[in-house]
């Protein structure tokens, strides 16, 4: 299996992220869900070049507390009071 540049593959499946203007992306980690030539599936995770072990922990964390409604955005709370 060799490494492949996958943002023409993410493009294609329609990913999109809410960024503002003035936004800076500074790191990526991307779960992909592959089924293979046999019919098998199974997860491959893509991660971008600089990030380290311990943002990525972060970072998978974050996004279990947000999937699971467990996240509120300080800013979104202070525009609703």
């Amino acid at each position: 299996m060799a490494d492949q540049k996958i943002g023409q593959l993410l493009d294609a499946l329609g990913v999109t992220a809410d960024l503002d203007h003035g936004d800076m992306v500074t790191d990526a980690h991307v779960t992909l869900k592959v089924v293979k030539a046999n019919g098998d599936v199974s997860l491959v995770k893509a991660v971008s070049e600089a990030l380290d072990w311990v943002t990525a922990l972060g970072m998978l964390t974050a996004v279990l507390e947000i999937e699971n409604g467990g996240y509120v955005n300080a800013a979104d709370e202070e525009d609703d009071g």
